[in-house]
């Protein structure tokens, strides 16, 4: 069956939505609007699916009973092998998921390597900020209490050779990654649960995607033992990882028919003692391109 489904409808349900209403307060709107229940539950799945699912938007019809989309994880670009070996570093898997498509991976940066990142992040951090789902706008995040900082691709010999160490690891070439961001959260900050894949809810993300496509995978490098807590975690499958220095977190999101996998939704637990640092790379599905100024 096939109804009426106004855009400006659509796009109320996803600006809030994108604020982080939940769906079923959505839906309860709109049937305080009149809308009949089960259309109005019908609008807000059909509106958190293309987002989530990174599908086209409803555009002025929706079809009530249609089959609820369904993600297949592609085979994971680091391939099958229990220890990976870049340059002659041997790289251990020492954890796997299959969906979301995570692979927790060791000896992937050395202590070194991290002290000379942190020190050289240190002076140049300042708030973190995330780009706002309605403006489009940068602005301090609010699910978010870290610092942070992004060196400029192949910036210094260190960036080079961790950038080029990702690539070779990952199968992404090194011009599809974004800047190396460094974070750091002192004890007490936290990180909530989000998606790293752009939501084309508005026009910065939109043009973004258009110079670079979606992001298609993350890999996350702890630099630091953290005391207590900390843990990266994705609530829809119950699995988390303790911050070990030297290890990476690599998770894929994007599957082959440009699906986007809202499993892959993860958070950053509170540092209850000490502090947490972390290196992460967002990989393009083509050359990453940066908005000019």
């Amino acid at each position: 069956m096939i109804v009426d489904f106004a855009n400006e409808v659509r796009d109320w349900i996803a600006q809030n939505l994108m604020r982080g209403v939940q769906p079923d307060a959505v839906a309860r709107s709109l049937i305080d609007s009149k809308v009949e229940p089960d259309l109005a539950v019908a609008m807000v799945q059909a509106v958190s699916n293309a987002l989530l699912y990174g599908d086209p938007m409803p555009e002025g019809k929706l079809t009530l009973g249609a089959p609820p989309p369904q993600y297949v994880s592609a085979p994971s670009s680091i391939g099958d092998a229990s220890v990976l070996e870049v340059n002659g570093r041997k790289v251990p898997v020492l954890a796997r998921l299959k969906r979301p498509l995570v692979a927790l991976l060791g000896n992937v940066i050395d202590a070194g390597e991290c002290r000379q990142l942190i020190d050289s992040a240190r002076p140049r951090l300042e708030a973190s900020t995330i780009t706002d789902p309605i403006t489009g706008l940068d602005r301090t995040a609010d699910h978010r209490n870290s610092s942070g900082m992004f060196f400029r691709r192949g910036e210094t010999p260190l960036i080079t050779r961790i950038e080029q160490r990702v690539a070779e690891l990952t199968g992404h070439p090194v011009e599809n990654a974004e800047g190396l961001q460094i974070l750091h959260y002192p004890q007490g900050t936290e990180c909530a649960p989000h998606f790293d894949f752009l939501l084309p809810a508005n026009e910065a993300n939109k043009a973004s995607i258009a110079r670079s496509g979606q992001r298609v995978a993350t890999i996350i490098m702890y630099l630091n033992e953290v005391d207590s807590g900390g843990e990266t975690g994705f609530p829809h499958v119950g699995f988390s990882v303790l911050p070990r220095q030297g290890q990476a977190l690599f998770f894929e999101y994007r599957n082959a028919q440009g699906r986007t996998d809202p499993m892959s939704l993860h958070s950053g637990a509170r540092v209850l003692a000490g502090e947490k640092w972390i290196a992460v790379k967002w990989i393009r599905e083509r050359e990453f391109v940066p908005a000019t100024a």
